[in-house]
């Protein structure tokens, strides 16, 4: 995959970004996600690949643009998968709450698992933890993993959970741990690429979110070193067989990372609102400031991209 891509795949972010941001605290998560959808689909057929969705807004029927099964790019160059979240964290935005974020992941042909619009169970952890936690150790003996890993006391770890009425057991085993607890509403897309970066005051991310979130998590891990398990946790028999024509065999299998997103990959992502590692949109009288992200596996190279945006030059959104 070359990387020359990257930057142009930035400038998609940056666009969505920049159109549900117009949306922030207003209230209207649909308008907002709407506005960044079609931003991104706008742009992404400007880059010069031939690339499929396998995660992004839903199914055909579902969703009339970016759905699972989308071909998009300009029809010409390297074929591509696309796990994608025009808005990640769209309740977070209409609210102008932290960690909202435009993301994109991008792998060679084959490269993602293409996971189901159900649940999945997580843990994911940065580059100190990985190939140590297991998903199957109750929460308690992982704490205790990471502190000896992390050279510090249970006490002094954060775990990030999504504040939600499925999780009252594992928060209660947490406190009963007396480890340190964060509830966030959304994006734990933000929140597990957080464990990575030590200033952000993140450990670990434990609990149950979407499955097509944990597969842009993975890919993001992967660039930066961490570490990301997953079990699906469907909710009935429709999102089973939902799962096994998408290919999941065994739904009741461990995805390690590799089994979620695999070789040459790419982690993109601008900033909507403030968050742990990303600056949200910024408008100014002469246009916007954007604060983006650009990850590589294969070399490993992380790069913060800060760009103003006149408005006067260049289409509104």
């Amino acid at each position: 995959m070359n990387r020359n891509l990257a930057l142009e795949f930035v400038r998609v972010t940056e666009m969505a970004a920049i159109a549900a941001s117009r949306y922030m605290g207003r209230g209207d998560e649909k308008a907002a996600d709407q506005a960044a959808v079609d931003a991104m689909r706008s742009m992404l057929d400007s880059v010069d690949c031939q690339a499929t969705v396998v995660i992004g807004e839903g199914e055909r029927d579902e969703a009339p643009m970016l759905y699972i099964g989308e071909k998009v790019g300009s029809g010409i160059g390297p074929k591509l998968e696309f796990a994608l979240d025009p808005l990640e964290g769209t309740t977070i935005c209409a609210k102008g709450g932290y960690n909202s974020i435009a993301v994109m992941a991008i792998a060679e042909e084959g490269n993602f698992l293409h996971a189901p619009d159900t649940y999945m169970q997580k843990i994911a952890v940065g580059p100190e933890c990985r190939g140590l936690v297991d998903i199957m150790l109750s929460p308690t003996e992982n704490l205790k993993i990471i502190a000896e890993a992390k050279k510090c006391r249970v006490q002094d770890l954060t775990v990030v959970i999504l504040d939600r009425e499925r999780h009252a057991e594992l928060i209660n085993e947490v406190r009963i741990a007396k480890a340190r607890i964060h509830l966030i509403g959304d994006g734990d897309v933000s929140a597990a690429i957080a464990t990575c970066y030590p200033d952000s005051g993140v450990d670990v991310l434990m609990g149950t979110g979407g499955a097509p979130e944990g597969v842009i998590s993975a890919a993001a891990l992967q660039c930066v070193g961490g570490d990301f398990q997953g079990i699906l946790k469907p909710r009935n028999n429709e999102e089973i067989e939902r799962a096994k024509k998408m290919g999941v065999e065994d739904i009741n299998k461990i995805f390690q990372i590799d089994d979620l997103a695999k070789g040459n990959l790419m982690f993109v992502a601008t900033g909507v609102t403030n968050g742990n590692f990303l600056e949200g949109v910024r408008f100014k009288s002469w246009g916007c400031s954007t604060h983006s992200i650009v990850m590589r596996s294969q070399s490993g190279t992380i790069r913060h991209i800060r760009a103003e945006h006149h408005f006067d030059r260049k289409p509104r959104y």
